[in-house]
């Protein structure tokens, strides 16, 4: 499906409707190990009672500084009030609901949170040619596989995390939320400098050519060699960038030298209706003709990567990194235009993951209907030990999502045995 997604207002359903809300956070909603994933451990602890969470209610309402002493009751709340969505921020140095006792405001701040990073489809209107605005579609969804790929890489490698949790915005776009103990450590210097790492400047829409420095960043150099093939088949095959005599003119005005983008202008409109990719090849064939007056062969080579970074290296909103009390949509929340499910995307099969196939809240209420109805020959003791969300195409989301947060959990256990065995052979070698 290449279509851009299309939602009618008049036959829209009320997704945000406190019935089916309620209906999603007694039945489906994740709670206990969402709880456990901010918690770091079974049992409540500040790293989750300390934490703040904000509510959007379907009226427009927004209330921040929410906090719950643990799931069940984060759950309750939820029903009852049945949010549109909620965002999480960081825990603080004290409950969230105290802040208003203490005497000294400055001593409620925060402590702690997951390093985050927001991609949004929107950034990237000015390149993609099939839709725009809150419209997405397979073809322009390749954008977000690039930067998650390209992001995903340098934060495992070049700084050594491990529990990164990719999530779907429910509409058009992914949020990284960053679990190491390290990074939700961070400060917010640490959180701007590493947010400044991954991003690149781009050029705005006068087209002003970006400029990156030689020898390329080794991070830079090895996004390229992820990005190169889908700059030739998603990009220039798919996009068709520089389709139309407006589109190439972005292009011409990527290239610096006059002698070049004269011939090729000249070339271009002589034959119209070149595609993107046969004026990416012009580029290299006028060149090597002699229509160079500024830049070597060497010079060109380069030019030509900035473009092709230009056109799929990620595009991050770094003002959501950055800041330590910054508040971000939690995953599994429904996307209130959508109605679709902020799931958890599975790395391991970036590539077919497919945000318009990804269930609404009443698809989903219609599966368990649909199931129960088919359940017939089931013991009532045999129906009891299925879960909701296992009756839907919600399960291996959900799924997906226990298991990162075991793994966290089996991390952060050993890292606190191996601080409590530290604790212990100081007390062995002290004398009393």
């Amino acid at each position: 499906m290449t279509r851009p997604e299309t939602l009618q207002a008049s036959s829209k359903p009320n997704y945000s409707s406190p019935d089916i809300l309620r209906q999603f956070y007694q039945r489906l909603f994740p709670f206990r190990p969402l709880f456990q994933w901010l918690n770091h451990g079974p049992t409540p602890q500040p790293d989750f009672q300390n934490r703040e969470f904000a509510f959007v209610l379907p009226g427009g309402a927004y209330i921040r500084y929410q906090s719950f002493l643990s799931a069940d009751l984060f759950k309750k709340q939820c029903v009852q009030m049945t949010p549109e969505r909620f965002e999480i921020g960081p825990q603080y140095s004290i409950n969230p609901r105290d802040r208003k006792q203490l005497r000294k405001a400055s001593s409620f701040r925060p402590v702690m949170k997951e390093l985050v990073f927001d991609i949004d489809m929107t950034d990237y209107d000015s390149i993609r040619t099939c839709c725009s605005k809150a419209a997405i579609c397979n073809k322009c969804w390749h954008f977000i596989i690039m930067a998650i790929k390209v992001v995903d890489t340098a934060l495992r490698e070049d700084f050594g995390f491990q529990h990164i949790l990719w999530v779907y915005s429910g509409r058009r776009g992914a949020h990284a939320w960053i679990s190491d103990k390290r990074a939700r450590e961070m400060d917010d210097a640490k959180r701007k400098a590493l947010a400044g790492y991954l991003v690149l400047a781009m050029s705005g829409e006068q087209g002003k050519k970006i400029s990156i420095k030689r020898p390329l960043h080794p991070h830079v150099d090895r996004s390229l060699k992820v990005l190169n093939p889908y700059f030739q088949d998603e990009v220039l095959a798919e996009q068709d960038p520089w389709q139309s005599a407006e589109q190439a003119e972005r292009l011409i005005r990527l290239l610096p030298d006059k002698d070049l983008t004269a011939a090729l202008q000249k070339k271009w409109d002589s034959m119209p209706g070149r595609s993107s990719n046969q004026k990416w090849a012009d580029i290299d064939a006028v060149a090597e003709a002699g229509h160079l007056s500024t830049l070597s062969a060497k010079q060109l080579v380069d030019v030509k990567q900035d473009i092709r970074l230009e056109y799929t290296y990620p595009r991050l909103d770094a003002e959501v990194s950055k800041k330590l009390n910054h508040l971000l949509k939690s995953p599994f929340v429904i996307h209130p235009g959508t109605g679709r499910v902020c799931v958890p995307i599975d790395t391991r099969h970036l590539d077919s993951f497919d945000p318009l196939g990804v269930p609404t809240v009443t698809a989903l209420l219609q599966e368990i209907d649909e199931w129960e109805s088919k359940s017939g020959n089931m013991s009532d003791e045999e129906k009891a030990k299925v879960q909701d969300w296992q009756k839907t195409s919600l399960k291996p989301y959900v799924e997906y999502f226990r298991g990162y947060v075991a793994g966290l959990l089996k991390e952060e256990s050993k890292g606190k045995r191996s601080r409590e065995e530290v604790a212990i052979e100081g007390l062995n070698g002290m004398e009393f």
